[in-house]
């Protein structure tokens, strides 16, 4: 390849990337590592010595709402950075405590406080739209300590997509005051009309209090203890002081027990497991977001903290066994944001489910398309997917005849807007230039392709999405036949095994063995080897002949990387194990190939692919699985490589290890009958017990103990309440 090619082929990679207007840049790295707090719509990134701005490489900031109202928050002590001792986050996620100590400092050439004199502790945690800090001090030495400990602060009011990385022309006005000699007022107008207000209150006044510092002077005796508080709120009305730190810290507390009781808790034989299902759970709580329409899971911190409706209906899923709450908040919430006219700027058609909602400066001056956007293609088919296991997990039929109208309004917008050539099958092509180009998960510029790389066009109809209508339509046959409409319930059943028909037809690809990633605006197959064959498994669309083809291929090792499975196919003409969609590694779509595995009774699979999980959360930054990592095979004594600007914690990502385990087990339930069966339940070799507690059926529980015997297990029934009854059922 000569150099002028070489050259040519980066310019045109370079293009593709600005053609991509919603990329997130990763321009250097991180410094520091970076922790997270969240609490409803207001959520931090902080450093490892608990600052915001002070290293480099990092989307540092307290964020509200789509807008950062502090950029900067830095401690130096006589004008120099402490020393980090140790960083944790609280195992709940409620708080993040940073413990540090001083260097060496200097006055006029003179050794003024020896290092490791002070021991300081900073606590944080968000709570109501108000970031809360207490900063401990306390003199180790045999000396009076005197210093300067002087906070730092600033704000740009960056609109998250300037954050990531967008470029505005214009912005509006910036101003700071003091508002007293313990508060300052930072503010911004925006050119949305709208003034956005950063408050810090410090405790006790400082010594010194300028626009942008807080000075406090200290001069303590040998094993003296003091503290100062900081609180930061976000849009609070300028007069209104902050709750005390330790009352905002326990009601925070007594919140955050209230809203997570009720669900199914899991203890294992495998402490490793533990503490990763563990972090798991108590990233989804901190995810939760209270809406009016109930809680609903946040995507992921920082870049997707908000609604967005395939993530959240992904994640309802995913948990609908251990907590079915959170799919009727994402269902409700969802039906009110249900489109109901067209908007091509928001790729808006009514009945069409919201992809992703925003509530920045850009999104209200449309800079970008997202304040309410419903550019994606499986988004409403998920929401009649999810609608209808929710029903069959709870028998919830109050729920349904409420839901009822908006799940009408999805089917008649796939079999109308939906399928515009009118084939039988759901397509996506943006509406305008500013829409996201791809519509399915693999969003990407470059994740739908043909066998020779080049990109798909037209209108594209994606594989797993005709799935998800096939699983959506016979799911809500049943619901029809629940509110008693027969005949609705007899032609959705009847739509769903035509698709199933002529889906065999136009998507297998018997030269692959495995099924066309999608086809394109010309009907041609894009012959691709992707892990949506194996979404496709989960929706039961597939023959039983072809599934375990199917199966096979996915854990060849052309996909399965010995972590996990591989978006596509190594060998393919796009395949880089480093890409977003063309080779790396999604938990999610690695949980819901699991559940296509057990939906077809390859327990085996399930039980090698959960083994692949499990060992690469065991190398995790706190066990935690990230929403992507790298694609490259593993090697012995070496940990997976991660991806560089993956949300951690994401969602869908979080909710994996309950997933797997429910692949597993085989779980299954019977609201109607009152049951709960495992059907052909088989543990994988580093798990010997599993201990599941409070599984709710209705007004009824029970906890359950399962033990492994080789590739069978035994049942116990340790406690039930209420009237239910568990059992196993063998069909393989």
């Amino acid at each position: 390849m000569t150099a002028e090619v070489t050259q040519l082929i980066a310019i045109e990679a370079a293009e593709h990337v600005a053609e991509s207007p919603f990329y997130i840049p990763m321009t250097g790295p991180a410094t520091r590592q970076r922790r997270s707090l969240k609490h409803d719509d207001t959520f931090i990134v902080l450093d490892s010595h608990g600052d915001i701005g002070a290293s480099a490489g990092g989307p540092d900031g307290l964020f509200n709402a789509d807008t950062r109202y502090l950029a900067r928050l830095e401690m130096v002590l006589d004008e120099v950075q402490p020393l980090l001792l140790g960083s944790n986050l609280r195992d709940d996620n409620s708080a993040l405590t940073v413990d540090l100590t001083n260097s060496d400092v200097y006055r006029n050439g003179r050794l003024m406080l020896q290092k490791d004199t002070l021991h300081i502790v900073r606590s944080i945690f968000l709570w109501r739209g108000t970031a809360y800090q207490r900063i401990a001090l306390q003199n180790h030495g045999d000396l009076p300590a005197s210093f300067d400990l002087t906070l730092l602060f600033d704000n740009d009011f960056a609109d998250l997509f300037e954050v990531r990385g967008e470029r505005r022309p214009r912005r509006g006005v910036g101003s700071s005051r003091l508002l007293g000699p313990a508060d300052v007022v930072l503010e911004y107008s925006g050119l949305d009309g709208q003034v956005r207000i950063t408050a810090l209150h410090f405790e006790p006044r400082p010594t010194r209090l300028a626009t942008h510092s807080a000075t406090f002077h200290f001069e303590l005796e040998p094993k003296e203890s003091t503290a100062l508080f900081v609180a930061v709120s976000c849009n609070k009305p300028i007069m209104q002081k902050p709750v005390p730190f330790f009352r905002g810290l326990l009601a925070h507390r007594r919140e955050m027990r209230r809203l997570t009781s009720g669900a199914a808790s899991i203890e294992t034989s495998n402490d490793i497991f533990n503490e990763v299902l563990c972090q798991a759970m108590a990233d989804l709580n901190m995810l939760m977001t209270e809406t009016p329409q109930g809680r609903y899971p946040y995507a992921g911190i920082p870049w997707y903290s908000t609604t967005f409706g395939r993530d959240g209906l992904i994640t309802a899923l995913q948990m609908l066994w251990i907590d079915p709450r959170i799919a009727q908040g994402v269902l409700r919430r969802l039906a009110f944001f249900q489109a109901k006219t067209t908007d091509p700027l928001a790729d808006a058609e009514p009945g069409k489910i919201l992809h992703e909602m925003r509530g920045g400066e850009m999104a209200a001056l449309r800079e970008v398309p997202f304040a309410q956007y419903y550019g994606s293609v499986d988004s409403t088919s998920l929401f009649v997917l999810l609608a209808g296991l929710y029903v069959e997990r709870t028998g919830d039929e109050e729920t349904l005849a409420e839901l009822w109208p908006a799940i009408e309004a999805a089917l008649q917008w796939i079999d109308g807007p939906g399928d515009p050539d009118k084939d039988g099958f759901v397509e996506y092509q943006r509406a305008t230039e500013q829409g996201l180009a791809n519509q399915g998960w693999k969003d990407s510029f470059d994740a739908i392709f043909h066998a020779d790389g080049q990109l798909a066009e037209g209108y594209i109809a994606l594989a797993e999405v005709q799935g998800y209508v096939f699983a959506g339509k016979r799911l809500a046959a049943r619901c029809a036949r629940r509110l008693g409409l027969i005949d609705r319930a007899a032609a959705l059943e009847s739509a769903a095994l035509l698709l199933a028909e002529r889906f065999e037809e136009a998507f297998w690809c018997e030269e692959l063995g495995t099924y066309a990633v999608a086809l394109d605006g010309a009907k041609r197959s894009c012959k691709v080897r992707t892990s949506n064959a194996g979404q496709l498994l989960f929706t039961g669309i597939v023959r039983t002949d072809r599934a375990r083809r199917v199966a096979a291929d996915l854990m060849s090792h052309k996909f399965f990387s010995g972590w996990g499975i591989r978006t596509v196919a190594r060998g393919e003409a796009r395949y880089n194990p480093m890409s977003y969609h063309d080779g790396s590694i999604w938990p999610h779509d690695n949980a819901l190939i699991a559940l296509g595995f057990a939906r077809y009774g390859l327990k085996h699979s399930v039980a090698h692919l959960f083994k692949g999980l499990f060992d690469a959360a065991s190398y995790m930054d706190l066990r935690r699985l990230p929403e992507l990592f790298c694609g490259f095979r593993r090697e012995r004594r070496r940990g997976p490589v991660l991806y560089p600007v993956a949300c951690a914690p994401q969602a869908w990502a979080s909710a994996t290890p309950f997933t797997l385990l429910e692949a597993a087990l085989g779980l299954e339930f019977d609201a109607a009958h009152g049951e709960i069966r495992l059907r052909d339940p088989r543990l994988p070799e580093f798990l010997n017990e599993v201990l599941l507690r409070d599984l709710r059926l209705g007004p009824s529980s029970v906890d359950l103990r399962i033990r492994r015997h080789g590739d069978e297990v035994s049942l116990e029934v340790v406690r039930t309440r209420g009237q239910i009854q568990v059992s196993i059922v063998l069909t393989h």
